[in-house]
């Protein structure tokens, strides 16, 4: 965490056994996610007289990239919290379940960098300075000399293997660099 745990006790004494316990579930909360912010954990004794005993309710707040996190154990909906470190353990494995889902929706909007298209020359016309790339989809691209990187545009030969990086032109498809593939070929 980027900033240090808060633990707060409300209506209650304080007690180490519990913020030992609060830090030993934030610290798993950490280890399974590198980029909390920040991690707020109150713990609070519902000040209401009731027959069964004590309530607590536990509160969690946290803040990752982008979103802050909130779980809110109320003792009024599950009576079990009558147990301090069962109200602790619910309220933690509840933020574990919504940091799972925070980070497995981050790392789909994270870009996946794909292999630039690749295929292969069709056709060249050196005296005019151009050619034709036949795409891996059998999509026909036309390049220029100056898209040739490294100033291949004299090596290459029909049948050569290219990497290139497509853009709409004037008229239709053009390749706006193209690299001519070695002894290595591209993995799909």
């Amino acid at each position: 965490m980027k900033l240090p745990l808060e633990i707060t006790f409300r209506n209650m004494e304080p007690s180490e056994a519990l913020e030992a316990n609060v830090r030993e579930h934030a610290g798993k909360l950490d280890q399974f996610y590198d980029r909390i912010m920040s991690c707020r954990v109150v713990v609070e004794q519902d000040h209401k007289h009731h027959r069964q005993g004590n309530l607590y309710h536990v509160r969690i707040d946290l803040t990752v990239p982008g979103k802050e996190l909130v779980v809110s154990r109320e003792p009024e909906k599950h009576q079990a919290y009558e147990d301090v470190y069962v109200a602790v353990r619910d309220a933690f494995r509840t933020m574990h379940r919504q940091l799972k889902e925070y980070a497995q929706r981050q790392r789909r909007q994270e870009k996946h960098h794909e292999a630039p298209p690749h295929g292969r020359i069709a056709a060249l016309f050196p005296a005019e300075g151009y050619g034709i790339i036949e795409a891996s989809n059998g999509e026909e691209i036309y390049f220029h000399r100056n898209s040739v990187l490294d100033g291949d545009f004299e090596q290459l030969e029909v049948g050569n293997e290219v990497r290139f990086h497509q853009e709409q032109g004037e008229k239709g498809p053009q390749a706006s660099t193209v690299k001519l593939v070695g002894k290595h070929h591209i993995a799909e």
